[in-house]
C-alpha cells in the first residue's frame, strides 16, 4: 500500500481538529465543562488523546474555540438564511436573536463559556473568535453605524450582559425582556428576525451539529 499523500494527511488532521471541537461542544452542554475532561473529549471524538494537546494549549482553549464556532456559524445562518436581505435593521435583529437563542437552547454550554471568560485566561481571540467577530462588526456596520470601532464593542457588551442575564441560577431574565430591550435599544421592531412568538415548541435547537463541524461524516444525534 503506497503511504498517504501529504494532502490526505492534511485533510485527515483537519478532520480531526473538527471533530475534537463538535465533541468539546457537545459534552460540556451535556455535562458542563468541570466534569468533562480533556479523555472524554477525545473519546466523544474517536481521536487519540495525545492529539488534543497536539492541537489546543488546553481544555479552557479547546471549549473556548468549540463555543466560538457555535457561535460564528449559528449567526452566519441566521443572517445568509432565507429570505436573504441586505437591511440592516433585519440583520441587527438576527444577529440578536441567534445570540440569544443560543442562551436559551445551550444554557448549560454558554453558562460554562461565561464563566471561562472571566477565568485568569480570560478573552480568547482566537480564528473562530475572529470569525464570530467579523459578523457582528459587519452587522453594526451595515445597521448604520457611523463609528465601528465604537458601536461594536459596546453591541458585543450589551449581547455579552443580555446572556449572562438570561443564565444567571436561581434569577435567570426571560429572553423575551431581554429581546425586548435590545430591540428598543437599536429602533428595531419586534417582528423582525425571530420573533419568540414564531418559534418551535420547545425551541429550535438542532441536536446534529454536524453543518457546523467539518468531520466528514455525520455523527450520532446526543439524547437530551
Amino acid at each position: 500500500m503506497s503511504p498517504r499523500s501529504a494532502s490526505v494527511n492534511e485533510e485527515l488532521r483537519r478532520r480531526s481538529r473538527e471533530r475534537l471541537l463538535q465533541a468539546a461542544v457537545e459534552l460540556v452542554g451535556e455535562r458542563g465543562y468541570g466534569a468533562t475532561t480533556l479523555g472524554d473529549i477525545a473519546d466523544r471524538a474517536g481521536t487519540a488523546r495525545g492529539l488534543v494537546s497536539y492541537y489546543f494549549p488546553g481544555k479552557r482553549r479547546l471549549v473556548q474555540s468549540a463555543v466560538h464556532r457555535l457561535m460564528h456559524r449559528t449567526l452566519e445562518e441566521a443572517l445568509e438564511g432565507e429570505p436573504r436581505t441586505d437591511d440592516g435593521r433585519e440583520r441587527m435583529a438576527r444577529a440578536i436573536d441567534a445570540i440569544l437563542g443560543l442562551a436559551r437552547d445551550w444554557p448549560v454550554l454558554m453558562r460554562q463559556h461565561m464563566a471561562g471568560i472571566l477565568e485568569a485566561e480570560g478573552f480568547v481571540q482566537c480564528p473562530e473568535q475572529q470569525r464570530l467577530s467579523h459578523l457582528l462588526r459587519d452587522t453594526v456596520a451595515r445597521h448604520g453605524s457611523c463609528d465601528v470601532d465604537t458601536d461594536y464593542p459596546m453591541m458585543r457588551a450589551l449581547l455579552m450582559g443580555a446572556v449572562y442575564a438570561a443564565l444567571v441560577p436561581g434569577v435567570p431574565m426571560a429572553v423575551p425582556v431581554l429581546r425586548a430591550e435590545l430591540f428598543k435599544r437599536y429602533r428595531l421592531d419586534w417582528d423582525m428576525g425571530l420573533p419568540p412568538d414564531a418559534e418551535a415548541p420547545g425551541g429550535s435547537c438542532d441536536a446534529d451539529l454536524s453543518r457546523f463541524f467539518a468531520t466528514g461524516q455525520r455523527p450520532e444525534r446526543r439524547s437530551k
